[in-house]
């Protein structure tokens, strides 16, 4: 039998399919091999597509270290982290499933109004969990990069708050 979080998790990403325009992908999605989703068809624009460019990112830790990482346009922020293999203690625990809120991050305003998609309510339920919750929080596996968020700086809360 499936757990109760994958039953949570899987009812979640169908709640985001239904809500969004055809061609449209969630970002949890985003990071998954391209599969066929029923009244979906795969476009140049999607975050699945094949040709994508490389952005930048760096994520600031509450200590003023910063690490930098690459990713490509449509990759979401956990799997810039996951791929750069940076130490970023408890970060998307859950990986990416809307159970936890350990990949919370802070944003400037400007790079805030330039995210895409606007916060999901499943999305905003994990963040009221977040510690250091501000106006311009995110989740990083929700987030995913466009050439116009190239160069973002994301700031890394000092503590987590893992409520799986």
């Amino acid at each position: 039998m499936f757990s109760l979080a994958s039953r949570l998790a899987t009812r979640s990403l169908a709640r985001q399919v239904s809500r969004r325009r055809p061609g449209a992908f969630p970002p949890a999605l985003a990071r998954l091999s391209p599969v066929a989703l029923p009244g979906r068809h795969l476009h140049a624009s999607s975050p699945l597509s094949a040709d994508k460019g490389k952005v930048s990112v760096t994520f600031l830790r509450a200590d003023g270290t910063e690490l930098k990482a690459t990713g490509k346009i449509g990759e979401n922020l956990l799997d810039i982290v996951v791929d750069n293999e940076l130490d970023i203690d408890g970060f998307g625990a859950c990986e990416g499933t809307l159970a936890c809120s350990t990949c919370h991050l802070v944003f400037e305003q400007k790079d805030f109004d330039n995210i895409p998609d606007e916060a999901t309510d499943e999305e905003l339920d994990m963040l009221d969990l977040a510690y250091g919750l501000t106006d311009t929080s995110r989740l990083g596996c929700q987030v995913c990069m466009t050439k116009e968020l190239d160069g973002l700086v994301a700031k890394v809360p000092e503590g987590v708050n893992d409520q799986r």
